[in-house]
C-alpha cells in the first residue's frame, strides 16, 4: 500500500506531503515506513513502524567483510544500536526515528555525526572524530570487523541475516 497524505510541516506551517508506504521484510513483518520533506524549510521526518507487535529483542550481528556491509537493517524508533569496537552507542530519544538502511548506512549516518565534530569541536574532539572516521573506513575496506548491536524492548528491529545472533528477552519491572 501506498498513501499520500496532505498536511502540515510542523516545523514552518508549509503544506507538505506525507507518504505512507507498507513493506512486507521476509521472515520479520510488515512495516509502515512514513516520510516527509519540507521544500520550503528543508524538514525531514521519517519513521518506520512494525505492524506487528513482537518479543523484545537483543540482536548481534559480525560485519567482518564488505559484504556484510550490504545487510539490510531495521531500526525502530525504540532500538538501540551499539558498536562496541567504536566505542559508538546509539539511544531513542523523544524525536528518534526509525529508518530502514543496511550496515554501511548507518556507519555513513555516524560519519556524518562526526563531520560536526570536526567543525564545531575542540582540539581532542576533532582528533577523536578522526580516528573514528579512520575506523569507519577501514571497516568499510573489511579490514577492520566490528559487532552491530541491536537492542529493542518492543521488537521491531531487525538485522537480515542468516548470521545475526538473536536472543528474546524479559522486561523486568524491578524498577516500579
Amino acid at each position: 500500500m501506498r498513501q499520500e497524505v496532505r498536511g502540515t510541516c510542523p516545523a514552518c506551517g508549509e503544506e507538505v506531503e506525507y507518504l505512507y508506504e507498507t513493506e512486507h521484510i521476509p521472515y520479520f513483518s510488515e512495516i509502515l515506513i512514513i516520510t516527509c520533506s519540507c521544500p520550503l524549510c528543508g524538514y525531514r521526518f521519517s519513521d518506520v513502524q512494525s505492524l506487528t507487535s513482537h518479543e523484545p529483542v537483543r540482536l548481534e550481528f559480525n560485519v567482518t567483510s564488505e559484504d556484510d556491509l550490504m545487510v539490510r537493517v531495521v531500526r525502530s524508533t525504540q532500538g538501540e544500536i551499539r558498536i562496541p569496537e567504536l566505542g559508538v552507542e546509539i539511544s531513542p530519544g523523544p524525536a528518534c526515528e526509525g529508518f530502514v538502511s543496511n550496515v554501511e548506512g548507518i556507519l555513513m549516518r555516524i560519519d556524518k555525526v562526526l563531520d560536526g565534530a570536526l567543525i564545531d569541536g575542540d582540539d581532542e574532539q576533532r582528533r577523536n572524530a578522526m580516528d573514528l572516521k579512520e575506523k569507519i573506513n577501514q571497516v568499510r575496506n573489511g579490514t577492520f570487523p566490528i559487532t552491530l548491536i541491536i537492542i529493542d524492548p518492543m521488537g521491531n528491529s531487525l538485522i537480515d541475516s542468516d548470521q545475526v545472533k538473536k536472543e528474546f528477552y524479559e522486561i523486568c519491572d524491578d524498577a516500579l
